[in-house]
């Protein structure tokens, strides 16, 4: 659909109702450009985006990416002002090239789609905050102080008002904690529309949240809506906007395994140089660059690169505004924002990974037993496809303790599930019956510190 024309500015051109019409109008003109090619490097899939330059635009690159399900193992990024040029070495999962041709097909048609004049309206692949109808679900967002239990607290409080979660994500990091929950009325399988009962939910979880002798405050949103922000980028955002990357009762024991992030200015090309060394890790580079757009830099011009398990990032940055970092506390605001995004989705503990057949309350009984066995939660993803729950979550003990054979035993006994233990002996006699199934991934993470905090279904 073309921009709508409202008139001429003496005869020099057309005028716009907004800068976004005017936006679309410049992507239609110049649509991105995607080559991917599997000739020039052998142990990588080469994959270059030329685009209208905008703020944003190499997150959104990223993201597609990412959503993927492709690693990227080294990245080009140069752009001259009104055009952007990225080129990226990716692999799958198991770093092979992409040779299948469907994948390959599907790669350009989403990156084509997903930059196109249109691309407001293309919701993320994989998990976005609110993609369906505004009558399908509540979007609920939580920040507050983490502790033990937290998870257990608020899925009981959801369970006894009625709440059937059908997907979330919750991250935590520096004693804090934020989640993004889909709910439906547990009669209905639909949204929640009666305003005295959503004020209710808002009451009980903020009074949750406010709990413990550590909290500095806590938020609480709900809506019914399709709000089609990047689930991961909100959280970051969430989390930026709680000041959850600021030093509070920081533990860090092993100062080396923490990231090394220097900015420099550039004076005669006036440019902020961002470099970053760490331990390399999925969707390393979806994490800085989102932290860099949601604090309003653009990235003129990078070079990344990943080897032997090691991350090297380097950003050529200027503020939305056209200037450079000029105070001291500014570059060290970007310095502990990106410290910040990189620790907190460095996942702490045992993985959890549960397949089951969905159910009312499911959430809360897991959490329930979780918790009676001293576990707490650091990190959870769950979601919901037909009539099958599959979750994941990172547990520890609930004093940052490793998590031992005798408590996985105590889980298996109450849930009554079949526990493969990768990296510890198997239990001698598994259950026979059948039941939910439990992949553990254990001792895959060493415990930093004492963050805890609970979530999940």
């Amino acid at each position: 659909m073309v921009p709508c024309v409202v008139g001429t500015d003496e005869g020099y051109g057309p005028t716009w109702d907004s800068d976004d019409e005017y936006d679309n109008f410049i992507r239609k003109m110049n649509p991105p450009r995607i080559v991917v090619d599997n000739d020039s490097c052998a142990d990588a899939t080469i994959v270059k985006v030329d685009s209208a330059n905008e703020y944003g635009i190499l997150l959104e690159v990223i993201q597609v990416l990412i959503d993927l399900n492709l690693v990227i193992g080294k990245a080009y990024i140069t752009s001259d002002g009104e055009w952007i040029m990225d080129v990226f070495n990716v692999t799958d999962k198991e770093g092979n090239k992409l040779k299948d041709k469907a994948t390959i097909a599907q790669l350009e048609d989403y990156v084509r789609k997903s930059l196109g004049a249109d691309s407001r309206y293309i919701p993320s692949r994989r998990r976005s905050v609110g993609v369906a109808a505004a009558t399908d679900h509540n979007v609920i967002e939580l920040t507050g102080t983490d502790r033990p239990g937290l998870l257990s607290e608020v899925s009981a409080v959801l369970a006894s008002l009625k709440c059937n979660v059908v997907s979330a994500e919750i991250w935590t990091h520096n004693t804090r904690a934020a989640a993004v929950m889909r709910v439906t009325d547990e009669d209905t399988g639909l949204a929640i529309t009666d305003n005295e009962r959503l004020e209710r939910i808002k009451e009980r979880l903020s009074y949750l949240l406010r709990g413990g002798n550590l909290s500095r405050g806590a938020t609480m949103a709900m809506s019914s809506g399709s709000v089609t922000t990047h689930i991961e980028r909100r959280l970051h955002q969430m989390m930026l906007d709680d000041r959850g990357y600021e030093e509070l009762q920081r533990h860090a024991p092993d100062q080396s395994q923490r990231p090394n992030v220097t900015v420099r200015n550039w004076n005669d090309k006036d440019y902020s140089v961002v470099t970053i060394r760490c331990k390399d890790r999925p969707k390393l580079l979806f994490d800085t660059v989102c932290t860099l757009t949601d604090l309003h830099y653009v990235v003129f011009h990078a070079n990344i690169d990943a080897k032997d398990n090691q991350s090297y990032q380097e950003f050529y940055v200027r503020h939305v505004n056209g200037s450079p970092m000029n105070t001291e506390t500014e570059r060290l605001r970007v310095i502990q924002c990106l410290e910040a995004a990189i620790e907190r989705r460095v996942s702490e503990g045992v993985k959890l990974e549960l397949c089951t057949n969905d159910k009312v309350g499911l959430l809360s009984e897991v959490t329930r037993i979780f918790r009676e066995n001293s576990l707490t939660v650091t990190r959870a993803e769950v979601s919901t496809r037909g009539t099958m729950a599959i979750n994941t979550f990172y547990v520890r003990g609930s004093a940052g303790e490793a998590v031992d054979q005798k408590t996985i035993d105590s889980i298996r006994q109450a849930i009554g599930q079949n526990i493969q233990v990768k990296g510890q002996p198997e239990p001698p006699e598994p259950q026979k019956k059948e039941s939910p199934t439990w992949f553990l991934f254990a001792n895959l993470f060493r415990p930093r510190s004492l963050y805890s905090f609970g979530f999940v279904r």
